[in-house]
């Protein structure tokens, strides 16, 4: 996205970085001004709402986003507290918009092939009973109730077919989801069972994020396909244009990795120096996008084929999951919140897989 100049008596933004994000996010905001000025007098607006700073220097302040009533195209102003607003320097970015609250992702979302719902968890906290564990956000915006029959409801994916299946990492199953609401158990003693994905052939791959990535066949049938260090959260799961199958599971670094597996189960590191990497998806280019931190920066990391480049593209905190939608949205889930970005990215097709 580039962010449009104008200059003013006062200030002129050069740089918003990232140029998108959500509530919370941290932006870093470069700027020039015409005459020296104390930094405790600088002022911030998104939308017009006050943001608060963080820091200040010379040609720099980082910002956190302000709770904004509308997401999208917004202003983000810069200028002084003597100054009157309309001298202020003025930059575009993109707000996310807020889809639904009072949630409790711990994965990605994922979109239904069929009618492009998203479906988002309400997991709780391990052993906890909530009444709705499973929503469906309408692609008119409406949040329905759609079940609380899966316990500790983590990951959700679709398979090829478009049948939905959930995993529970209180129970160590996966569960199959119908579009009638019926639950079912298709695969279990699978441990932690945290991520879930499909590969090019239809088979599913859990992580138990206690160390073992299972492969199962179309009848729930489960054997240990591959070893992987131990998440203190959850083992996060894509496969790539490439075949090959990425996983995230923080640790107690700072400084975790992605780690690739072929198609026989072998290891190597991907990408390294990402604080708490956790939901990951791709797009139709083959770049990776991760929810982490960068250089201490938190929001949506994205990453080039390869895993030459890496660069924080969305801001913000407490990120968890992404999804791509059909119309070319990225959907961010925090740990309570789901927002959409219209970015224009393309998410990677399951039939592409």
């Amino acid at each position: 996205m580039n962010n449009s100049f104008v200059m003013s008596n006062s200030a002129t933004i050069n740089r918003i970085d990232p140029a998108a994000g959500i509530t919370g996010g941290e932006i870093a905001i470069d700027f020039t001004v015409s005459a020296r000025r104390p930094a405790s007098d600088l002022r911030v607006r998104v939308d017009e709402t006050e943001a608060h700073l963080v820091a200040v220097s010379k040609h720099r302040s980082l910002a956190l986003l302000p709770q904004l009533e509308m997401g999208g195209d917004v202003e983000v102003s810069i200028n002084f507290a003597d100054e009157d607003p309309s001298l202020a320097g003025v930059s575009r970015f993109l707000a996310g918009e807020k889809l639904a609250d009072g949630l409790h992702p711990v994965a990605n979302p994922a979109f239904d092939p069929a009618d492009g719902s998203l479906f988002v968890t309400r997991s709780g906290a391990r052993g906890e009973h909530v009444p709705v564990s499973l929503y469906r956000i309408t692609p008119d915006g409406s949040v329905e109730e759609f079940s609380g029959d899966i316990p500790n409801p983590t990951a959700i994916a679709f398979d090829r077919r478009g049948q939905m299946y959930v995993t529970s990492r209180l129970e160590g199953t996966v569960y199959r989801v119908s579009a009638l609401k019926d639950c079912a158990v298709f695969a279990g003693d699978l441990g932690i069972a945290t991520g879930l994905a499909f590969n090019r052939e239809g088979d599913m791959f859990v992580g138990d994020r206690a160390g073992t990535i299972f492969r199962i066949n179309e009848i729930g049938e489960a054997s240990p396909w591959a070893e992987h260090e131990p998440s203190v959260s959850a083992y996060h799961l894509a496969f790539g244009p490439d075949d090959a199958l990425y996983v995230t599971g923080p640790t107690v670094s700072s400084f975790d990795v992605i780690t690739r597996f072929d198609k026989y189960g072998s290891a190597e590191v991907f990408f390294r120096g990402l604080g708490r990497p956790q939901g990951l998806a791709f797009d139709r280019e083959g770049n990776l996008y991760v929810a982490a931190s960068l250089r201490g920066r938190r929001g949506i990391v994205k990453i080039s084929p390869g895993g030459s480049n890496a660069e924080l593209v969305v801001a913000g905190m407490n990120v968890v999951g992404i999804a791509f939608s059909p119309a070319g949205e990225m959907m961010v889930a925090t740990n309570d919140t789901v927002f959409s970005l219209p970015l224009g990215i393309q998410g990677m097709l399951l039939a592409e897989n």
